[in-house]
């Protein structure tokens, strides 16, 4: 008498490896454009916010306008009362040290800035990894108009609904 081996086969192993790697192979795409659509709307809210941070730093320093640089939004040192140049009206990530501002797979400046005391200026959003971490380019403005560029660069002209 044979005796009846239980378990499974090397042949029915590899047939359920390989309709795991077809179901991935569908899934992953779905995940990539997910993940992009998450990085554009965490770009719009992140230049929505910095919009009302320039709206107040333009209100507690008048003498300046709006800030001209992201860093001038940056919290101030500990201990140290907030000033022109360092309200802190954003975290450090948004108002980074050096323009531009890496952030959820966008980099965030202040592109343009209009007299001074400074009463203009056009903020971008642009993907870091075109393709990976975004598509469209995004910009606003002192009037927070939101507009975006479909080819990811910050020549923005197409306004966002």
């Amino acid at each position: 008498m044979q005796k009846k081996s239980k378990g499974f086969s090397l042949i029915e192993l590899l047939i359920v490896v390989a309709i795991i790697l077809v179901v991935a192979a569908m899934a992953v795409p779905s995940l990539l454009r997910s993940r992009i659509s998450a990085n554009e709307a965490s770009a719009v809210a992140s230049l929505r916010s910095i919009n009302t941070a320039e709206v107040a730093y333009s209100v507690a320093y008048p003498q300046m306008g709006y800030s001209d640089d992201l860093s001038k939004l940056k919290p101030p040192p500990v201990g140290v009362a907030p000033d022109s140049n360092s309200a802190g009206l954003l975290d450090s990530v948004l108002a980074c040290a050096a323009q531009p501002c890496p952030k959820s797979g966008y980099q965030f400046a202040v592109a343009t800035v209009i007299g001074f005391p400074v009463d203009g200026y056009t903020l971008t959003a642009v993907p870091i990894t075109l393709g990976q971490t975004g598509v469209r380019g995004f910009c606003s403005d002192q009037l927070a108009r939101m507009t975006y560029d479909p080819n990811g660069a910050s020549a923005c002209s197409s306004s966002l609904q």
